[in-house]
């Protein structure tokens, strides 16, 4: 169990830029952006953090979301600002992220770990170490590693794009059993109705 007086972080690692909102390799955004939508916080520039920043509430936790404004391979400057400033520690901080890995729609926690080639994870583990936790968000494979660029950077189809945000909603609510009910209710809750 989390200590409540605790702060915690929520990282969405993405593209800034009206062209990237929708790509694949932004799913960590939308998942920043769809807690703060269901928990009523706001996001508003912070230079000190390379990125926008929201703070909320979730149960009974003080929580920072944050988007960094650097690009993708940038992202561990804007966490570890992040961190510093709040003295939040690694395992304190959630990392969502875009995975390749897993088929798209499906979603798994998971704490520590490798960077998997991931470009933003290997900046933030250069910033933290490896001992942050994580929501991998499943956005499929190319099936060749030559598409993967145009891949990560492509629009979703619409089922795609469906089966994604559906994945968000279940994640959001298991980051509430996270800081309400513990880590591992939270990865038997999530990995259960997410198979």
């Amino acid at each position: 169990m989390s200590d409540s007086s605790q702060l915690h972080a929520i990282v969405g690692l993405g593209n800034p830029g009206s062209e990237y909102e929708r790509t694949r390799h932004n799913a960590g955004f939308w998942f920043v952006d769809r807690l703060a939508e269901r928990l009523g916080g706001s996001f508003r520039r912070e230079a000190k953090f390379h990125g926008e920043m929201a703070r909320v509430r979730i149960g009974g936790h003080d929580v920072v979301l944050l988007k960094p404004s650097t690009f993708m391979n940038r992202s561990g400057q804007a966490v570890q600002a992040l961190a510093t400033f709040y003295k939040i520690a690694a395992v304190d901080i959630l990392i969502a992220h875009d995975e390749l890995d897993l088929p798209c729609g499906s979603v798994r926690l998971k704490l520590g770990g490798g960077h998997g080639g991931h470009n933003g994870l290997r900046d933030v583990h250069r910033a933290l170490g490896d001992g942050y936790r994580r929501l991998r968000i499943g956005i499929g494979h190319p099936g060749d590693k030559t598409l993967v660029l145009n891949y990560v950077l492509g629009r979703p189809g619409r089922d795609d794009e469906g089966a994604i945000r559906d994945a968000i909603d279940q994640s959001a609510d298991a980051v509430e059993v996270w800081l309400e009910r513990g880590w591992d209710r939270a990865i038997t809750q999530l990995h259960t109705h997410n198979k």
